[in-house]
């Protein structure tokens, strides 16, 4: 198939779009390149690239494709906090138009890139794709908004499916550290510390960057009656953690290390369980083949190559809510996100960072 990768230079989009390549689809991305000028963004090898704002696409820009991933978008809480209007503007509004233009311009499939963060505040109860939703933050509510405008747009001729990730965690050509076991690993590399901001009670499912890869390709590959107008919550039902078990796993497997809590650390509103066993059911191709334990292996090494230390993890280069403030304040970048400059140069990707990981394993 022709698909479209929106957000292709972010850090799920850096494996993804290289993956499905790889699985015998053409693929074209389209990436505004944000942190093209303070990150090291994967190179356009094989496939075609459209430098392009998600507001600004034109229907032009859609012609002839036979599925669009929509990946694009501010990309968790503390960046979405930042500017809610401004959140809801870009992952709710252009996204929106986004999806009209892809239905007009005949467009089958569109996977939309949601999140389990949209269950909020579920507490002990394990969800699932029928509980309800209880988002508590800006990003969160602008997703669910979208996914009930998208399941709207559905007809025989459109077929949107929603993907609720579980949150992230592995190592990307666009690595991301404000990631929850992506930071506690950086802590223990850099410090010898694994501090946690939370009391450390609260639930997170957890997936690898590499596994919703497969999902998407497998959701997309499937007979279009199986996914058609569907919610997936994306991951595996064991994925479920309390922060602190994953602090302490992190302790365990990486030696002379020790737990600590940051200083007012309390609870987090943010805490669900979310119940995976509808993809794995359903999408027979879905296998998730990573678990937290090689995950932390995985980042641990992939740490050391890139020789981290604590102002990477803690500062512009690995955040997202501070690359966005750094490059606002040094007038790359103005309130509404957009840049400055009269031209966006986009760099290779570091090749330490590459790695041979897009031989999905």
């Amino acid at each position: 198939m022709r698909i479209l990768v929106t957000g292709n230079r972010g850090y799920i989009g850096s494996v993804m779009a290289p993956y499905l390549l790889k699985k015998g689809h053409e693929i074209v991305g389209l990436d505004n390149a944000l942190y093209a000028d303070d990150r090291m963004m994967i190179s356009n090898g094989g496939f075609h690239q459209i430098d392009k704002d998600i507001r600004d696409v034109e229907a032009k820009d859609l012609a002839g494709f036979d599925g669009i991933i929509h990946l694009a978008g501010l990309s968790n809480d503390p960046l979405g906090e930042m500017n809610p209007a401004l959140t809801y503007e870009i992952n709710h509004t252009a996204a929106l138009r986004f999806a009209r233009l892809a239905k007009e311009a005949k467009t089958k499939r569109f996977l939309f890139s949601s999140s389990c963060s949209l269950y909020g505040a579920a507490g002990e109860e394990i969800v699932d794709e029928r509980s309800e939703t209880c988002p508590i933050t800006a990003y969160g509510k602008s997703k669910l908004m979208f996914e009930n405008d998208l399941m709207r747009l559905a007809d025989t001729d459109f077929s949107p499916t929603l993907m609720r990730n579980a949150t992230a965690y592995g190592a990307s050509p666009c690595l991301r550290l404000d990631l929850v076991l992506n930071n506690l690993v950086a802590w223990a590399f850099t410090t010898k510390r694994i501090v946690l901001t939370s009391d450390g009670t609260p639930w997170r499912p957890l997936v690898h960057v590499e596994d919703i890869a497969r999902a998407f390709a497998a959701v997309l590959e499937a007979p279009i009656e199986e996914v058609h107008n569907q919610v997936f919550n994306v991951g595996v039902t064991n994925g479920n953690y309390q922060v602190r078990e994953l602090a302490e796993q992190v302790r365990e497997m990486i030696p002379n290390t020790r737990v600590e809590f940051a200083r007012h650390a309390g609870p987090d509103k943010r805490c669900y369980q979310v119940d995976c066993s509808k993809i794995n059911q359903r999408i027979k191709n879905y296998k998730p083949q990573w678990d937290v334990k090689r995950g932390i292996q995985e980042l641990h090494q992939s740490y050391k190559g890139l020789r981290i230390c604590i102002s990477d993890f803690e500062g512009p280069k690995y955040k997202r809510v501070d690359a966005v403030k750094n490059l606002i304040s040094s007038g790359r970048l103005n309130a509404s996100l957009r840049r400055l400059a009269c031209e966006i140069k986009t760099a290779e990707c570091d090749p330490k960072n590459t790695r041979e990981r897009h031989e999905i394993r």
